[in-house]
């Protein structure tokens, strides 16, 4: 089918040290790549896609290895970086001037895995937030106004076992008060940490640890959420409705014959999103709605209805795992992925206008 959309690679460019993420600067063709050399220290470098080529703009070495980064709580005028490093420390950047963070907490006692934003960048509305997670069990809330101390810890108590928490995301801001936290973990546990009632609200485990969980969108009342899990697995939640037992209707999905490293719904349309793959494979899927998203059980109480996904484009980039990626804001279908075969890519997806 000509008319299915293409995923094109554009420019690849071979690098000297581990990447573990990379993100677009907000209205700019740059973006940033995080990771860790050789020696254990941190990288972080700014790069700018021109005529048909990546341009290396600036670079640092810092003490210690970056493992995740957002915009997501940055003002447009700023466009600050927050990072996670591998000592648990997280870290604002000016990225006019990446000598010394702007903003530095001893947020966590191991490594931070995983990092999201909201409240930045004109999406969801209230304070802009970060969240933390990390190998030492706890989620954390942050607002960058505020020096060393979270706003919210939602941690195991001392008799439970601790998980290690891989995933991160904000949802349902869609009004200054309401806020969501979704955590996934080791052991397949998801769980979602209603901010404003500051209460767990639902939880559930789906049998393989959790690598990426996103919602469709961050600042609008909860949609869709999509889960990514070891063993080739994602999972995709109907977040409208919830049944009093039962929870979130949800569907899942074999992908990839090999851990499902990441997801990230598309910015311009919220029911296309890519997967990434343990065996260096992207995968481009949509989500259709069924007839009906609700339905009564036999007691009369409401319950959602899962819809299906559709595979639009599958393309083998690497090897080895693609663990890092992300849609530009600005240019529909523009994006940049790294992977552990220390290679950035940056890529086309075509036709994503007429789905």
């Amino acid at each position: 089918m000509v008319d299915k959309p293409q995923i094109i690679a554009h420019v690849e460019k071979s690098l000297n040290f581990t990447l573990f993420d990379c993100k677009w600067i907000p209205c700019s063709a740059k973006f940033v790549v995080l990771g860790n050399h050789a020696r254990g220290t941190g990288a972080l470098q700014i790069y700018e896609v021109s005529k048909g080529e990546v341009k290396l703009l600036k670079e640092r070495e810092k003490a210690k290895a970056f493992k995740c980064g957002t915009f997501g709580a940055a003002s447009l005028q700023q466009r600050n970086l927050a990072t996670g490093d591998f000592d648990g420390k997280l870290s604002i950047w000016d990225l006019e001037n990446v000598d010394t963070p702007v903003y530095h907490a001893p947020a966590h006692k191991e490594i931070i895995n995983c990092i999201d934003g909201v409240g930045g960048l004109g999406i969801g509305e209230g304070a802009p937030e970060i969240v933390t997670g990390s190998r030492d069990g706890s989620v954390k809330v942050w607002d960058p106004r505020q020096k060393d101390v979270p706003v919210a810890t939602m941690e195991p108590s001392e008799a439970e076992a601790r998980r290690d928490c891989w995933t991160v995301a904000f949802g349902n801001a869609y009004s200054p008060t309401e806020r969501c936290v979704c955590a996934g973990y080791d052991n397949g546990d998801i769980k979602l940490f209603d901010l404003r009632n500051m209460a767990l609200r639902w939880e559930t485990n789906v049998k393989n640890g959790v690598c990426s969980v996103e919602f469709d969108r961050k600042d609008i009342n909860m949609n869709k959420m999509v889960a990514t899990t070891l063993e080739s697995k994602f999972h995709v939640f109907d977040m409208r409705t919830q049944h009093p037992t039962k929870g979130f209707a949800s569907l899942s999905e074999k992908a990839h014959k090999s851990t499902v490293w990441l997801t990230k719904h598309l910015p311009q349309n919220r029911d296309v999103f890519m997967t990434c793959g343990g065996s260096g494979t992207l995968n481009l899927w949509q989500y259709s709605y069924p007839d009906k998203r609700v339905k009564a059980d036999d007691k009369g109480v409401e319950m959602g209805v899962a819809g299906t996904v559709s595979l639009l484009q599958n393309v083998t980039l690497s090897t080895q795992p693609i663990a890092g990626f992300d849609w530009s804001p600005d240019k529909a279908g523009l994006c940049v992925c790294t992977a552990f075969d220390q290679c950035l890519r940056v890529l086309i997806v075509t036709k994503l206008n007429r789905l």
